[in-house]
């Protein structure tokens, strides 16, 4: 049985959900290796949408064991409202497990995210203000809290004293902010720990075990490739690593033990926040794919800026997650637009036309985007339940693709629904 990677091969938001729901629904184990709930991931199971931030997709399935490993960052008080939500709902969380090497979001975490946002300005990066970088740069800097730190209180309560003085003085003296209340803090985030308790476990023996004993494993990604601190459209990323490389730095599993790397991608492109976007159409186009497509942030809420599918970016995802398949989602989103274009190379502003994705937005935001126009097809697709079922021209649409992102592609979305999910051997 595999170990399979489910990553975005976009700017995040690229229906990973229902292929990670899919996939979910075949594996043992779920694990969850970056990010925190600045992620959102839209499941659509037993006719019930459900909207999952931190908690793994496979919770759906009372046998699944899901996994949230040492690379993911922890908001005490997010999940546990998750977690009682899905328990509002029928759905049992007893199979949740926490990495006691993961971070905890703490409030001057929050708190700091806004205010460095604020201050940036115009410049500012379009964060969702969840605490994820600052945590992360506390990680970094090794002076962060864990969830280890977390449920045991006298630990706890010392070390986050520690830190909250030195985030007050930080708040006070260069924010002009007003300070955190630290015997609140640690009786409030006290009271959390002994909630998350019961679910503390070491994640990479867990994962580890679990691949050795043969069983199917999925580590499901969060937001994608162009949102990677290092290979992302930098400063305009996230703060942690969406490629398939972080799933190993982030559950403790080593390279040798993956099988399958599955990008998700959309058959046009999406982004959220700042940051240069070559086939972005700003046009009564780009308002029809995003209307079309719904295209409103799982989180936030944010209307994505919307495009045309780039065939560059694709190589790059496929290029630096070592892609084996590529699941393309929404086709159906594009049935009736007429001719599609599809980006295949960029023009730089002395005329030069590259095809690899350039490694820096002052490369980038020079480029302009060299297109492909290809025939459109029509009709609804949503009731298609085979791949050999797409018209024609959407075949060649799909065939074309594949080319030019040198992937197979093994599976295409015509809808949200699972049975909307046709899957090519």
């Amino acid at each position: 049985m595999p170990a399979r990677v489910v990553v975005g091969v976009q700017w995040g938001d690229e229906g990973k959900g229902k292929i990670i729901d899919i996939l979910a629904s075949r594996a043992d184990v779920v694990v969850r290796s970056q990010g925190g709930n600045n992620a959102g991931h839209t499941v659509e199971n037993g006719g019930e949408v459900y909207k999952l931030q931190l908690i793994p997709s496979g919770i759906l399935y009372p046998d699944t064991l899901c996994l949230l490993g040492s690379g993911v960052v922890i908001n005490p008080k997010g999940i546990l409202g998750e977690i009682d939500g899905l328990e509002a709902r029928g759905v049992s969380c007893k199979n949740l497990r926490i990495d006691p090497r993961a971070h905890v979001i703490m409030p001057w975490h929050l708190l700091l995210d806004g205010l460095s946002e604020q201050m940036r300005g115009n410049a500012m990066i379009g964060t969702t203000n969840k605490g994820i970088g600052p945590c992360y740069m506390d990680k970094a800097e090794r002076s962060g809290l864990r969830i280890y730190d977390l449920v045991h209180p006298e630990v706890f309560a010392e070390k986050a004293r520690l830190a909250g003085e030195i985030k007050n003085r930080l708040l006070t003296d260069f924010y002009r902010a007003e300070p955190l209340d630290l015997d609140a803090v640690i009786e409030e985030y006290t009271a959390y720990g002994d909630r998350l308790r019961q679910y503390v476990a070491d994640v990479s023996v867990l994962a580890y075990n679990a691949v050795r004993e043969n069983k199917e494993v999925l580590f499901e990604g969060a937001q994608g490739t162009l949102l990677d601190i290092d290979f992302g459209t930098y400063p305009f990323v996230t703060s942690s690593h969406p490629v398939s490389g972080g799933v190993c730095v982030g559950s403790g599993v080593g390279p040798t033990l993956i099988d399958e790397v599955v990008g998700a991608a959309k058959a046009y492109t999406t982004r959220v926040g700042a940051g240069p976007f070559p086939t972005e159409l700003l046009d009564a186009t780009g308002d029809e794919l995003r209307n079309r497509g719904h295209e409103f942030g799982t989180v936030t809420g944010r209307p994505r800026r919307c495009g045309w599918f780039d065939a560059v970016i694709m190589r790059h995802s496929v290029r630096v997650n070592g892609l084996t398949a590529l699941a393309i989602n929404k086709i159906d989103t594009l049935s009736g637009m007429g001719p599609l274009k599809v980006c295949t190379a960029y023009r730089k502003a002395d005329g030069t036309v590259i095809r690899d994705f350039p490694p820096t937005i002052d490369e980038l935001a020079e480029c302009l985007p060299v297109y492909e126009e290809l025939e459109g097809f029509d009709g609804d697709l949503s009731g298609c339940r085979s791949f050999d079922e797409l018209p024609a021209s959407c075949k060649r649409y799909i065939a074309e693709l594949e080319r030019l992102c040198e992937c197979p592609i093994k599976m295409v979305g015509v809808g949200p629904a699972r049975s909307q999910n046709l899957e090519r051997a």
